[in-house]
């Protein structure tokens, strides 16, 4: 039996498996997708790159300014100036090295999809595909509305859920010759409510063409939400071209991608949620607030009641 299955490989998965293997606890994190970090990623086309999800992170508490100290000496995060007087760190070369360090020497099975969690004597059982793996205890941290599709909807730990509210994000990658007339470009007012100049950021390749993201507004991302990529993209581009001052002439690539769960907007208000005999939790970003290291903060805040439970 595993001592500990963690659902998800984005930070809070991580992090939570992260403090447990340093505590000398084996967790295993499975996750549906191809890789890991959840929204802090990196899209790769051919010669070209993009942040398409987390812009960068910040931290506020000295635990996670600590941990991104630790991945700024191993070469993992730089400073980024976005043009606005502030600085952050960002992965190099990409966003997705966040996770990568964070995951490195952490058992992480990807395409790995759960369907389903059922309580046994002693721990749980977990549906993988066709196949079930026990585990004494288990952390989820998929987004909260997919929480119910795992323990079912009448679980107990699924009600307090009802009050998360998490907003979608579609992001727009292109690449566009010609001058950048900013590093960043932030307003809440527009439907295109930020633009990164993505190969600003350090230890991003260079290229005759400049690298773009723009991500929409929660009202454009949800207005177009079930639009295919492509359509999104050519809903999005005209949009960038205009505020780059551009035509479209000069655009060499340009593709879309949609978060379905991306800004937490009204948070649990606590670290984590768990069972009362201690082998369930659930945790990410959406307990806490829309910030990288809030994801960080409830995965870490998760194994640290873990280890409590075992002390």
């Amino acid at each position: 039996m595993t001592p500990v299955v963690v659902i998800g490989a984005g930070i809070a998965g991580l992090a939570c498996a992260r403090k447990l293997a340093d505590a000398g606890v084996p967790a295993l994190v499975l996750d549906k997708g191809r890789g890991i970090g959840g929204r802090v990623a990196t899209r790769r086309a051919g010669a070209l790159q993009f942040d398409h999800g987390a812009q960068y992170v910040t931290a506020e508490g000295a635990g996670f300014a600590a941990m991104l100290e630790m991945l700024s000496q191993a070469g993992a995060v730089a400073s980024w100036a976005d043009g606005s007087g502030r600085s952050h760190f960002v992965g190099t070369p990409g966003m997705s090295a966040v996770p990568k360090a964070l995951g490195a020497g952490l058992e992480v099975r990807q395409g790995a999809m759960v369907t389903r969690l059922q309580a046994v004597a002693g721990g749980w059982q977990v549906r993988l595909g066709d196949s079930d793996l026990a585990a004494e205890r288990v952390v989820i941290t998929v987004p909260a509305p997919q929480v119910a599709g795992l323990l079912g909807a009448d679980h107990p730990l699924v009600a307090p859920l009802t009050a998360v509210r998490i907003a979608p994000c579609l992001s727009l990658m292109a690449a566009v010759r010609g001058p950048a007339p900013f590093v960043t470009r932030k307003d809440a007012s527009d439907p295109l409510s930020w633009i990164a100049q993505d190969m600003s950021k350090p230890g991003r390749p260079g290229g005759e063409a400049t690298t773009w993201v723009a991500q929409a507004s929660t009202a454009f991302s949800e207005a177009h939400l079930e639009k295919t990529p492509a359509e999104i993209a050519a809903l999005m581009l005209p949009l960038l071209l205009d505020r780059l001052g551009a035509s479209p002439d000069a655009v060499t690539h340009a593709e879309a991608h949609r978060w379905r769960y991306a800004r937490v907007i009204a948070p649990l208000g606590q670290p984590f949620l768990r069972s009362a005999d201690a082998s369930l939790y659930l945790g990410g970003d959406w307990c806490i607030g829309p910030r990288v290291e809030a994801a960080w903060t409830s995965g870490t805040a998760i194994a640290g009641d873990l280890l409590a439970q075992k002390a």
